[in-house]
């Protein structure tokens, strides 16, 4: 379910869909799901709202891009979260995140 998509300012970008588990031992890959979303086990609390600051923070450490390139989309408060990430392709995210997996 990889969707690449063209942003309202005419940057091209990437959402991926990823479900979040707090309350890990430490930021982690956990996997992909057969639906391609990508599981992150994250260290902190669900009621710290530093949470989603957390999540962007770690996925741009694992993408290699500038925090300000990573930004949810949909389901803050939720578990289940769309990121995109500004000027690189579904592909490339993948095969980033793949590589980084525990």
């Amino acid at each position: 379910m990889s969707r690449e998509y063209v942003l309202h300012d005419g940057k091209r970008g990437s959402a991926l869909a990823l479900r979040v588990t707090p309350r890990a031992s430490h930021n982690q890959i956990a996997g992909v799901l057969n639906d391609g979303t990508v599981k992150i086990h994250l260290a902190a609390d669900p009621a710290d709202k530093d949470l989603n600051a957390e999540l962007v923070a770690f996925l741009a450490e694992v993408l290699g891009v500038p925090k300000t390139r990573v930004e949810i989309v949909a389901g803050e408060s939720g578990r289940d979260k769309l990121v995109s990430i500004l000027d690189m392709d579904v592909e490339t995210a993948h095969q980033r995140i793949v590589a980084h997996m525990d």
